[in-house]
């Protein structure tokens, strides 16, 4: 008796192979508008993130810490925006909505991957906008090479390092009732929505890494940020105090739309709730919010 069950559950497990996403809209004007939107936006912050990056890799006075970190950030934006809109424009230009099961867990690791990495690496230009406005004397020397790149590679591995065990135990869910995927993509939570499993434990143990992500670097960009505000207040000259105020701007405004959009997203408790909305925030966040960072870091 208990055979038969296994062998029923391998079945059903192996049956569903191939997923399907339902998308924004089945209206086939608003698809027009948004496959429109969709490429220009993703043209455009492919190309802005990029330029950032050629410039930084070509100007010898532009390889610093001040602009290397915007350097790595713009390749995070881009690889996160390559991973997601792509895949939805073919979707809205062929119709074809189906994605393997491989092809959706691929997505889903480095979504997830580029996202956790991006918390970090804001954490870390946190850090060196601290070092560059308190200690302005001694920035090229403790944010040399050496540690700018140890920085990053930090970032990288301690987003490796949150997604590692929840991506484990999701490639263990059983997908046995359902292969609608409620989103334009391999989203972490329209895609535990339609697990058969129990998913109690996998919500919790990514939550519980979601917060503590964000927890540890928001502490660091508060810390980094009043100590900067703290220095600033202490300038003698008006016009030193709105330099050093407008040169932290640009990476305030972007830690302000990341930390906003992730906390709307996925701080919260259950993925059995609806997800209508987090689609739109969603895809706004996987396609203007990397077009708009170029405009703002070149502010």
């Amino acid at each position: 008796m208990a055979n038969a069950k296994e062998k029923a559950v391998v079945r059903n497990h192996i049956a569903i192979t191939t997923f399907i996403l339902l998308g924004l809209t089945d209206d086939p004007i608003l698809q027009i508008l948004l496959l429109i939107f969709l490429f220009l936006t993703y043209i455009l912050s492919v190309a802005g993130n990029l330029t950032i990056i050629t410039l930084t890799l070509l100007y010898s006075h532009l390889k610093t810490p001040m602009y290397f970190f915007p350097q790595n950030f713009s390749f995070l934006e881009v690889s996160f925006t390559t991973v997601c809109v792509p895949r939805f424009l073919y979707t809205l230009t062929t119709g074809g909505k189906t994605v393997t099961y491989n092809a959706c867990a691929t997505q889903m690791f480095f979504v997830v991957l580029f996202g956790a990495t991006e918390f970090f690496l804001l954490a870390a230009m946190s850090y060196d906008r601290c070092v560059a406005i308190c200690k302005p004397l001694h920035h090229t020397t403790i944010m040399n090479s050496k540690v700018s790149t140890t920085l990053v590679l930090c970032c990288w591995f301690a987003g490796l390092l949150i997604i590692l065990l929840p991506f484990s135990m999701g490639l263990q869910l059983e997908f046995c009732d359902s292969n609608l995927i409620d989103s334009f993509g391999c989203d972490t939570y329209p895609v535990l929505q339609i697990s058969c499993s129990d998913t109690m434990l996998i919500e919790e143990i990514a939550l519980g890494f979601a917060v503590v992500t964000l927890i540890i670097t928001l502490i660091d960009v508060v810390l980094s940020y009043t100590y900067i505000i703290m220095t600033i207040l202490k300038f003698p000259s008006a016009q030193q105090r709105k330099k050093s105020f407008s040169a932290c701007s640009s990476h305030m405004i972007v830690v302000s739309m990341t930390y906003g959009s992730c906390i709307f997203i996925y701080i919260k408790p259950s993925a059995k709730e609806g997800v209508a909305l987090n689609k739109m925030v969603s895809m706004l966040a996987t396609s203007v919010a990397p077009l708009l960072n170029p405009f703002i870091y070149t502010l």
